[in-house]
This record gives C-alpha cells, structure tokens and sequence, in this order.
C-alpha cells in the first residue's frame, strides 16, 4: 500500500493570519510569505528537498469544510492516485476528487472525527 511520507502542512484558522505571522516573524523568526513559511529540509529517500509549511488561514475559511475544526493538516504522499484507489476499496469517504496543480496532486477527506485531512502528492 501506498503511504503517507510525512507532513506538508499545518493548516489553522486564525482571527488575523497577516498579524499572527508578522508576530511570528518578530518573536521566532519566521521567515513568512503569503502562505506562511516553508521549513525546509532533505531526506534520504526524497530526490529533492522537501518542506512543511505552517500556514495561518482567515478564521472564515471554508477551506476546511466539511469540517467544523479549526484546523487541518497536510500529508505528503508518494502516489496519491493507488492511495486514493486503497481508501475508496476500504470504503473511505473522499470530500472531493483530486485536483492536479502545477505544484502537485491533492485530495480531501475527513478522519473518524471530523477532521479535514488534506493528501498531497508534491510535483518532483
């Protein structure tokens, strides 16, 4: 079976991301963007550079529906598309079908209870 390989991102909604991440910035030395900030790192198995991103969302977003959490996390995957086949086989409710970008594949569904699990197959 195809696995998760570890987390793209931290997701979580926030009264006022711009100033959440400007705080961030100051006191621990975020070097934030318009998404937040990327810690980058390199594994072993991995061609490239990987990273995870910590990302503040407006405290409105709908991003996360279904859920009613404040927060969701990022999964990398290796190939989200045998992935996705295995969770439907298991009978895994998907949120949405995946959407391919110019940056990777994503997919959406929801844990046990209730949390929004993004799965993200990065573009290498």
């Amino acid at each position: 079976m195809k696995k998760v390989t570890g987390i793209g991102g931290i997701f979580f909604k926030s009264k006022d991301p711009e100033s959440l991440k400007a705080w961030y910035q100051k006191h621990l030395g975020f070097s934030t963007d318009p998404y937040g900030v990327k810690f980058d790192w390199k594994d072993d198995s991995e061609a490239e550079n990987g990273y995870t991103l910590w990302s503040p969302f407006p405290e409105t977003t709908d991003y996360f529906k279904p859920s009613q959490k404040d927060f969701m996390i990022n999964f990398r995957v290796d190939d989200l598309e045998a992935l996705v086949a295995e969770l439907k086989k298991d009978g895994v409710e998907l949120i949405d079908e995946i959407a391919t970008y110019d940056y990777g594949k994503f997919v959406h569904l929801l844990d046990p209870e209730g949390h929004s699990i993004e799965l993200w197959e990065p573009i290498n």
